[in-house]
């Protein structure tokens, strides 16, 4: 055991440790509690590591396996991330390897004989794989000297994403009994971490737990409206980026992926009904960036090493926190600012509530619901939303001012409420008195501002003395007045099955009965367009390493063509970090290309000269820059010419006022001939194009499409496809409707 080695054997071993660290990875030093982590390990101990999505978990297996003779097996949930993780060792020179189902006989076995002869020092491989017909024997024949479990919250069903084979891991440890086990995750709470070292039968582990803060995260939220519309303008700011825009459903997935596409945005749909195959070829695009946005279900991303994910939207609204923690993680994890958006409709609660109907199991079911409402609050709450998330695993946040969420950047000033409360809360009471049960809050609403409608009339409530009461103030306040006396527990949520009824709580009436009690809450910003404003120019000015963004493109272009040629994704050659560290620094030579992050010897050998080429190309053409600790001038993002509107758009309004029919300019860039009629309402619509409807539809024409408006609205165009008849298109549909909207706005 380590443990009983001399001091100086000791100091060898972590000078070990980081000259591998050094030499394999390109990296000076470690990451908060890898060192630890490692260490515990390479002394013969169980480990528990709980580390944060880019917090590097991977080295903390990686590194004792490479410090230790033998091999090291790796217990991985998913088939996509075995590859992408061995793709990555041998890209650094390290011996790894994988065996899951995705292998041909013959290659299967071969990898088999290199086992046997000891070419590896790094295995992967599934629980399934682990319990096949005399595959532990094998694990002990190969002389098994460490195993490593991923995702280790899997194998707890108090975790959020349970996978029953987990449960039979502990069959491994009796099959192994003197091999070290290190368990990791990135999110477990304390119920999960005790249940999963039950499980593992692991013993004494040390423990570890980081923070779970991730700094270079942005976490907004904005209340759902139109959110196709919503997802598109985001990517659209973003350039070509790459983002995971999360949805809850399949067809939704789907439904995201076509719209996006139709706008000439790279997307891909990625769900559990996909065969095997196409879920594995939309994977491999996106990591290699052939693909700009992935539109997935939870389905999508466990562990996926995919470092320059620049944003994470959730267009539906996640089932619990620790999904969404999870998820929001897989942005950023090269340590760039990236952003964290929700999209948030009270609505998808009561969609998910529903489905909660067909559990079997009812606790779970209970479960299930708090989870939700514990979603929710953390939603609707108006406190800086890292104490709110990182509450949520046991650690508290104490500055005043994170820097990195909406509440933080756009600060929310306090007002006295306290006669507003009394008129909110005194309204439940007076509802419950009256009808002997509680309501929904925007009934509450409704009785509060003076509705005369039909369910308020049904229940008497136009009687009680509270209706009308607050007048004074719009429904939107009410509705917040009530959300944030719910969030300080002077009102209740309680859940009616499907549905949720807002009540007064014992705190409630406490208050009610106080004489000199004060309430102070929050006001919400006035508008979207001022949060979007504030977002803007929060990402004009973010942490990103500031560089030659010229040569930054180059070097990017560069190794998209390597990473094709080797059948790589992108990031595996260098990552973007490393990119921006030498489009700022102009290394000159492999020694100084050697001391920039990311480039160990192996890349190095293999990239080393091909980089300093890049560079020394454009150095011929351009001159250094010179950078401050502050964003240059030249850096700022250029106001947008054709603002609304997406790059891509822009190119084929351009096109058509240069005289180009819509055939012409869907041959010439090689888009759909609906697409290009999609870009031209899209500039209408915008008042960046002039155009005679005569052209595209006749007055009948015109007068049927609104006849079918005025009955069907204009949001979705199959009802007035229907009723127009024979020889209506889309493309005159969109057309009318955007002269239509253009007309509207001026």
């Amino acid at each position: 055991m380590w443990s009983q080695k001399t001091p100086n054997i000791r100091k060898l071993m972590s000078q070990s440790i980081d000259h591998i660290l050094k030499q394999t990875y390109g990296y000076d030093s470690f990451r908060p509690l890898q060192r630890e982590i490692i260490s515990a390990s390479l002394d013969g101990q169980d480990v528990v590591a709980i580390l944060p999505t880019g917090a590097g978990k991977s080295l903390c297996y990686q590194v004792p396996a490479l410090a230790r003779s033998g091999l090291t097996l790796v217990i991985s949930p998913l088939i996509a991330l075995m590859k992408d993780q061995v793709d990555a060792l041998v890209a650094n020179g390290v011996a790894a390897t994988y065996l899951n189902s995705t292998l041909d006989r013959h290659e299967a076995s071969h990898r088999m004989a290199g086992l046997d002869a000891g070419e590896y020092r790094l295995l992967y491989a599934a629980p399934e794989r682990i319990f096949s017909t005399g595959f532990i024997d094998c694990l002990k024949r190969w002389k098994v000297q460490a195993v490593a479990v991923d995702e280790a919250h899997c194998v707890s069903e108090w975790g959020h994403d349970f996978r029953p084979e987990y449960r039979q891991l502990s069959q491994l440890r009796q099959a192994l009994p003197d091999v070290p086990f290190i368990a990791l995750t990135a999110t477990a709470t304390p119920r999960v971490k005790e249940d999963l070292v039950s499980q593992l039968d692991l013993r004494q582990p040390a423990h570890f737990l980081a923070s779970f803060n991730r700094p270079n995260l942005s976490y907004t939220i904005i209340g759902k409206s139109k959110p196709v519309d919503q997802v598109y303008e985001y990517i659209t700011a973003r350039g070509q980026e790459s983002g995971i825009v999360y949805l809850q459903s399949r067809k939704g997935t789907e439904q995201m992926a076509n719209a996006l596409q139709a706008e000439g945005i790279k997307a891909l749909a990625y769900h559990a009904g996909l065969q095997i195959d196409e879920r594995a070829k939309a994977q491999e695009a996106f990591l290699r960036d052939d693909v700009q946005v992935i539109c997935a279900t939870v389905a999508f991303g466990m562990g996926i090493d995919k470092p320059n994910v620049r944003y994470v939207i959730h267009a539906d609204l996640p089932k619990n926190i620790e999904s969404y923690y999870q998820e929001t993680g897989r942005a950023g994890r090269d340590g760039l600012p990236s952003d964290c958006v929700l999209l948030f409709s009270k609505g998808d609660l009561m969609r998910n509530l529903r489905f909660l109907d067909e559990m079997e199991d009812p606790q779970a079911a209970k479960v299930a619901r708090e989870q939700m409402n514990q979603m929710v609050g953390y939603a609707e709450s108006l406190q800086c939303r890292r104490i709110d998330l990182l509450g949520y695993f046991g650690e508290s946040w104490t500055e005043d001012n994170c820097g990195g969420c909406d509440i933080c950047l756009n600060p929310v000033e306090e007002w006295d409420a306290t006669l507003e409360s009394k008129k909110f809360l005194s309204c439940l009471y007076r509802i419950k008195e009256r009808s002997g049960f509680e309501l929904g809050l925007n009934h509450a609403v409704e009785v509060i501002t003076g509705s005369q409608s039909a369910r308020v009339k049904k229940w008497h409530h136009h009687e009680l003395s509270t209706h009308g009461i607050g007048k004074d103030y719009p429904r939107d306040v009410w509705k917040d007045i009530g959300t944030q006396l719910t969030g300080l527990g002077y009102a209740q949520n309680i859940d009616k099955g499907d549905y949720q009824v807002i009540g007064l709580s014992d705190l409630g009436m406490q208050f009610l009965k106080s004489k000199d009690q004060t309430i102070l809450l929050k006001k919400r910003p006035q508008t979207e367009a001022e949060k979007k404003a504030e977002a803007e120019k929060r990402l004009a000015q973010s942490g990103a390493i500031i560089c030659d963004e010229g040569l930054f493109e180059q070097l990017r272009a560069r190794r998209k063509a390597l990473a094709d040629e080797r059948n790589l994704p992108a990031y595996v050659i260098l990552g973007d970090r490393s990119l921006r560290m030498a489009a700022r620094l102009y290394p000159q030579t492999l020694d100084e290309l050697a001391k920039i992050p990311g480039v160990g010897q192996q890349k190095l050998a293999d990239y080393g000269q091909t980089v300093l080429d890049v560079i020394s190309h454009w150095l011929a053409g351009n001159a250094k820059q010179e950078f401050t600790d502050e964003l240059p001038a030249s850096n700022k993002p250029a106001k947008r010419k054709n603002a609304g509107i997406g790059d891509t758009v822009a190119e084929t309004l351009k096109l058509y006022q240069s005289g180009q029919t819509i055939d012409q300019i869907a041959a010439t860039r090689g888009l759909k001939d609906t697409t290009i009629g999609t870009h031209i309402a899209s500039g209408i619509e915008n008042g960046l194009l002039e155009v005679d409807p005569r052209a595209f539809y006749t007055i009948e024409e015109e007068q049927k499409i609104i006849q079918a408006v005025a009955k069907h609205g204009d949001e979705k165009l199959r009802p007035i496809m229907d009723d127009c008849g024979a020889g209506m298109t889309y493309l005159k549909l969109k057309i009318c409707l955007a002269v239509q909207r253009r007309s509207r706005k001026s």
